[in-house]
């Protein structure tokens, strides 16, 4: 058995590094409105970041379409340092996740409405960047493919787990889970510093992380990408750290 409750549930915990988002270890009571992303293709313009030589080859490859923006990556933050939450240290790391039988384990203590909804959209086979947070140095460590889609979390029924939800009943479950799969490490790791500072770039000038939802909604553990965003960030690990 994995250890319970060992994600970053909740969707609460502000990375370490991220000055802008200082924010409690515990829920917001409130349930967040879903909230529709529009459709929008990048407009075109140069970049510092990089953002201009990618979309390029990205054109090139697709003989110059750009795609339609729909979120079919995720996300999904985890920690890799011992903390305690209800006398339960919810530690996991890429490497405990390849430690796992099979290298696979079940993502579960997500309390988080918009997080929850996250989880039910995945799909068989989509990829997720594997992300360490409130940490030292926050960043992207690895990628993770969803092998079973969203089922009820067991975890909200146990009494001795420290996300127990005494509301949730088991002919309505409340909390969804998925269960992921190791796929391999990047190549490098891809820090929060480091994708903030295209981020910022970006929404200058209309590159494809100008609303990545980790900078706009970084209180949630588990985060769409596009397309475009995905292959950006993993278009990362092939440059030298700055």
């Amino acid at each position: 058995m994995p250890w319970p409750s060992r994600k970053r549930d909740k969707g609460a915990v502000a990375d370490k590094k991220e000055p802008d988002a200082k924010m409690a270890k515990t829920e917001e009571e409130t349930e967040d409105k879903e909230e529709e992303e529009k459709s929008t293709k990048p407009p075109a313009g140069s970049s510092k970041s990089g953002w201009k030589n990618w979309k390029k080859a990205k054109e090139s490859d697709s003989g110059g379409e750009e795609s339609k923006i729909t979120y079919c990556h995720w996300l999904l933050k985890s920690e890799p340092e011992s903390r305690l939450e209800k006398g339960v240290d919810v530690k996991f790391s890429i490497e405990d996740l390849k430690a796992q039988p099979n290298q696979t384990t079940f993502w579960e203590g997500v309390r988080n409405y918009q997080a929850r909804n996250f989880l039910r959209a995945m799909k068989l086979g989509q990829q997720a960047f594997f992300y360490h947070s409130n940490c030292k140095e926050p960043g992207i460590v690895g990628i993770v493919k969803i092998v079973k889609e969203a089922y009820p979390d067991h975890t909200q029924f146990d009494q001795k787990d420290p996300h127990y939800d005494s509301s949730s009943r088991k002919e309505n479950p409340k909390w969804s889970m998925v269960d992921v799969q190791f796929v391999r490490m990047t190549k490098r790791f891809i820090p929060l510093s480091e994708i903030k500072t295209h981020h910022l770039a970006h929404k200058a000038d209309g590159g494809p992380l100008k609303n990545m939802m980790l900078f706009s909604r970084q209180r949630l553990s588990i985060q769409p990408l596009t397309q475009e965003e995905f292959d950006f960030v993993l278009s990362l690990e092939e440059e030298k750290p700055h």
